[in-house]
C-alpha cells in the first residue's frame, strides 16, 4: 500500500494471479485508471487501488510491460499522475534446449589432427540467455561403433565442435570402419544440474582417406632443357587454409626444390645425374600459429640418367708388358675406361675396338681385344723383341653416342732364358779371427747372366746354399755391378765352429722359362777358417736380479751368480768383488753365492745396484763384469705415531666443543696404512673430557667435550691403528695444552 507514484515491479513467469501493490486514494480523487501494455490481465481495481495481474506472464513472449496510472475525481477528471508502472518478468527454466537440424552429417579425414573440429552442431534455448536457464553444454552419449575403451570423436562442450580425439586421429581408418553414429546430447543449465533440460541427436560421420599422402617417388631426367620451375608433384593437406614448407634430410648448400602456397611441388633448375643422382627431402603444413597440422611427408626424388658423358680412359697411356714366350690366345693386359653416366645401362656400356697398331710388321693384326671388356690378347704368334721392342696401339672406346681413343704402349721383355755363372767355381779359404767386427766384408764374388741387363732376368741373387746352419754370413748384391760381397752377419766364434764349408749359390728374381734349370755353373765354393781368440770370462746370464723382503732372516742366500772362461781356463773366482754392498749388507762366497748378512732395519734404501767383477786365473788384466739389482719389499713392521710437527693447544679459557686437527704417521710404505683408525683408550676420565672424530684417512678431529678445564696441560690416550697386513695398533699419550694464547694465537 502506497500513494500513487512511478513503481517498479519483478514477476516471475507462469506464477498465476496475484496482487502487486495497493494505490491509497488522495481527495480530490475517487478511482484509479489504468493503461498501456495489459496483455489482457494486468489492470487496477478502480476504487479500491488494487494493481493485480489476473492470470501468468511469459517471459518468453514479453519480458517487460509498462503501464501509465491516474487517479480521477468524481467528473473523471484526472487529479494526479499518469504515473509510470514497469513490470519485469522473470524467466524461469520452462524450455529444453532444441537442435538446428534434426539430424547432422559430417566427414573426417584419416590421420586428422587431434582436436580440430570438422564439423559442428548447434542448439537454442528460448530461456533468458543472461541466466543458467540457456546456458548449454554438449556431450556425447553414444558411439556407434566403439572398438576401443576410449572414444574416436571428442565434442566441445561449449561450442559443440566434433573433431577426433587423439586415439581417434591414430586409429580412424577407412578400410577397416567408414562410417560413425554419434549420439550428442544437448543439456541447459550448463549442464551442472540433475533437473536440466536434455535434448539429443544423431550425428553421422563418414570416414574418408587422407589426402595428406606422400607421393610416388619421383623421377626427373637430368638437365632438363624445359623453363624452370617445372611442377612434379602436389601434395594436400585434411586441413584448409594450411602453409606449406620444405626442410631438407641433408645438409645442401641450396635444395633444388620449392613448395607453393596450394601445395605444388617445384623444381627450381636443372639437375644433373653425376653431381647427385638422388634426393630426399620433407614437406610439412603448419597452421598460422606455425604448429605442425601433420606428419612431415618424405619425398624422394630420382635423377635419371642420359647419356651426357663420353668415356675416359683411366690412364693416358697403357702401359702393357709382354714376355717373349708368351703363347698365342693369352690375355696380355686390359685398357680400361669409365663412363660417369649410370652404372649398368645402356648410357655407360663401352666397346673396345683397336684402330691402328704401329709397327705394323710382322703383322698388322698380332693383338685382338675384346669388345666388351677390353681384355687385350695376342693372336696368333709369340712377339719378338728382336723384331720389335714396343707395339703403339691406338684403341677405340664407345658408348652409343659418344667415342674416344685410348693410347696403349706394348713392350716385349726378354725371357729369363739364361742362368747366372760364376766366374770362379771356387773361391778357396780365407782365414778370419773370432773376433773380426759383424759387417765385415770377408771376399767379393761375382757371376754374369746372359738376359736383358737391368731386368729381373738378369739381376742376380747370391745366397749361402750349404754350410752355414746359423746364418753366420749374408751376401749383398750390388744393383750395378751385379758382384756379391759376404759379410759376416753373426759374431764368429771359434770354440763353437772352427771352420765354415760354404756352397754358395746365384738364382735370379724372375723364374727361368721352362725348360731352363740352375745347374753347377751358378754355384761356387769358399772354405772359412775362424781362428781362435783369448777373449775374456763370461756370465751365465746379462744381469741378475732378486727380490726379497725387508725382514728377510740374516744369512739367507738371495743369489748366485757363475762365471766361465769361453777357453775353458780356470776363473779367479777369488777375484770376483761386490762392490757398495760388500762388507756392510751382503758378503760374496764361494762359486758366485751371495749372503744376507745384516737386520734389514739397517737398510734404508728400496733398489741397491751391485756390479760383479770375475778375471782370469792367470790373467788378471782379462776381466768382465756384470750388474746385480736387489729390490727389498716393504713390510708392515712400523707402528703409527701421532706426527710432532705443531704442538697441539687450546687457548684458555674454553667453553666446550673446540676442536684441533691431529695427524697420524707411520713409516711404512702407503700402502700398509692408507687409512688410519683413530679412538679414545678405554679411559673413563679419558672418554669424560675429550671426543675423538674422523677427518679423512691420516686425520682426525681432537675436541672439548665441556669448559671445565685447568690451565696445564694434559695427557690425551690415543690407540692408532693402520688397517695394514697385519694390522698395527699404537696407544700414543697425546701432550694437549690449555694456555692463555698471545695475539698471535699461541701459548705464552
Amino acid at each position: 500500500t502506497g500513494p500513487l507514484k512511478d513503481m517498479d515491479f519483478s514477476v516471475q513467469e507462469r506464477g498465476g494471479p496475484r496482487i502487486l501493490h495497493q494505490f491509497k486514494l488522495e481527495p480530490p480523487a475517487v478511482s484509479f485508471r489504468t493503461s498501456g501494455e495489459k496483455a489482457g490481465i494486468i489492470d487496477i481495481e478502480p476504487r479500491t487501488g488494487i494493481l493485480y495481474i489476473n492470470g501468468s506472464l511469459d517471459w518468453e513472449t514479453k519480458q517487460v510491460h509498462k503501464l501509465q496510472v491516474e487517479s480521477l475525481d468524481e467528473s473523471g477528471k484526472r487529479v494526479n499522475g499518469p504515473y509510470a508502472v514497469t513490470i519485469n518478468v522473470l524467466d524461469i527454466n520452462d524450455n529444453p534446449p532444441e537442435f538446428n537440424q534434426t539430424k547432422y552429417y559430417g566427414v573426417v579425414r584419416q590421420n586428422s589432427r587431434p582436436g580440430k573440429p570438422f564439423m559442428y552442431v548447434h542448439a537454442t534455448d528460448r530461456d533468458d540467455p543472461t541466466t543458467p536457464h540457456a546456458q548449454l553444454s554438449y556431450s556425447i552419449l553414444h558411439h556407434f561403433p566403439n572398438p576401443y575403451a576410449e572414444m574416436l570423436f571428442q565434442i566441445d562442450n561449449a561450442t559443440g565442435a566434433i573433431s577426433p580425439s587423439r586415439k581417434g586421429s591414430y586409429y580412424l581408418d577407412p578400410q577397416k570402419q567408414d562410417n560413425f553414429i554419434l549420439v550428442v546430447s544437448v543439456k541447459d543449465m550448463a549442464g551442472t544440474t540433475t533437473n536440466a533440460f536434455t535434448s539429443s541427436v544423431d550425428v553421422i560421420i563418414t570416414v574418408k582417406e587422407s589426402l595428406w599422402k606422400a607421393p610416388p617417388i619421383i623421377h626427373i631426367k637430368e638437365n632438363s632443357t624445359q623453363v624452370h620451375p617445372v611442377n612434379i608433384s602436389k601434395v594436400q593437406s585434411n586441413e584448409p587454409g594450411v602453409i606449406y614448407g620444405i626442410f631438407e634430410k641433408e645438409k645442401l648448400p641450396r635444395l633444388p626444390f620449392s613448395i607453393s602456397e596450394n601445395g605444388d611441388i617445384y623444381v627450381t633448375q636443372p639437375l644433373d645425374r653425376e653431381e647427385k643422382d638422388t634426393y630426399t627431402f620433407y614437406v610439412v603444413s603448419k597452421d598460422n600459429t606455425g604448429e605442425l597440422v601433420d606428419k612431415p611427408l618424405q619425398i624422394h626424388i630420382i635423377v635419371e640418367d642420359i647419356n651426357d658423358n663420353p668415356p675416359v680412359c683411366q690412364q693416358d697411356l697403357t702401359i702393357i708388358e709382354v714376355q717373349e714366350n708368351e703363347k698365342g690366345g693369352s690375355n696380355i693386359g686390359t685398357v680400361f675406361a669409365t663412363d660417369m653416366d649410370e652404372k649398368d645401362s645402356l648410357n655407360s656400356r663401352l666397346r673396345f675396338q683397336i684402330q691402328s697398331q704401329e709397327p705394323e710388321f710382322p703383322s698388322n693384326n698380332l693383338f685382338y681385344i675384346q669388345q666388351d671388356t677390353g681384355t687385350l690378347q695376342l693372336t696368333g704368334r709369340s712377339l719378338s723383341k728382336r723384331e720389335s721392342a714396343r707395339y703403339f696401339l691406338k684403341v677405340l672406346v664407345t658408348d652409343p653416342q659418344f667415342e674416344t681413343i685410348c693410347n696403349v704402349e706394348v713392350h716385349v721383355i726378354d725371357i729369363n732364358d739364361q742362368i747366372p755363372i760364376f766366374k770362379n767355381s771356387d773361391y778357396g779359404s780365407v782365414t778370419l779371427a773370432e773376433d773380426t767386427p759383424i759387417g765385415s766384408v770377408i771376399l767379393e764374388i761375382e757371376a754374369t747372366d746372359g738376359d736383358e741387363p737391368a731386368t729381373g732376368s738378369s739381376f742376380i741373387i747370391y745366397q749361402v746354399k750349404e754350410g752355414d746352419p746359423n746364418n753366420t754370413f749374408t751376401i749383398e748384391t750390388d744393383s750395378e755391378t751385379s758382384r756379391g760381397f759376404i759379410r759376416i752377419n753373426k759374431a764368429l766364434d771359434f770354440e763353437t765352429m772352427p771352420v765354415y764349408d760354404l756352397v754358395i749359390n746365384a738364382t735370379n728374381p724372375e723364374p727361368l722359362v721352362e725348360g731352363v734349370k740352375y745347374n753347377s755353373s751358378s754355384l761356387t765354393k769358399l772354405k772359412v777358417s775362424v781362428t781362435n781368440v783369448d777373449e775374456p770370462p763370461a756370465f751365465q746370464k746379462p744381469f741378475y736380479k732378486a727380490e726379497v723382503s725387508e725382514d728377510i732372516p740374516v744369512n739367507t742366500l738371495v743369489m748366485t751368480v757363475e762365471a766361465y772362461d769361453p777357453e775353458g781356463d780356470s776363473v779367479r773366482v777369488s777375484k770376483m768383488v761386490l762392490k757398495d754392498m760388500q762388507g756392510k749388507y751382503a758378503q760374496y762366497l764361494a762359486c758366485g753365492q751371495i749372503l744376507f748378512l745384516q737386520n734389514s732395519y739397517l737398510l734404508v734404501e728400496e733398489v741397491y745396484s751391485v756390479e760383479v767383477v770375475v778375471s782370469e786365473l792367470n790373467n788378471a788384466a782379462r776381466k768382465s763384469k756384470v750388474s746385480l739389482t736387489l729390490h727389498l719389499h716393504d713390510v708392515n713392521d712400523n707402528y703409527p705415531q701421532i706426527a710432532t710437527d705443531y704442538p697441539t693447544f687450546f687457548c684458555y679459557p674454553v667453553s666446550g666443543g673446540e676442536r684441533t686437527l691431529i695427524q697420524a704417521t707411520d713409516a711404512d710404505e702407503q700402502l700398509f696404512y692408507s687409512k688410519f683408525t683413530f679412538s679414545l683408550a678405554d679411559d673413563r676420565n679419558a672418554r669424560n673430557n675429550w671426543e675423538i672424530s674422523k677427518f679423512n684417512a691420516t686425520h682426525a678431529f681432537l675436541s672439548l667435550k665441556h669448559g671445565n678445564f685447568e690451565e696445564k696441560v694434559y695427557d690425551v690416550p690415543i690407540i692408532l691403528n693402520d688397517n695394514g697386513k697385519p694390522p698395527l695398533e699404537n696407544k700414543v699419550n697425546l701432550k694437549v695444552s690449555i694456555c692463555k694464547c698471545s695475539s698471535e694465537n699461541s701459548c705464552f
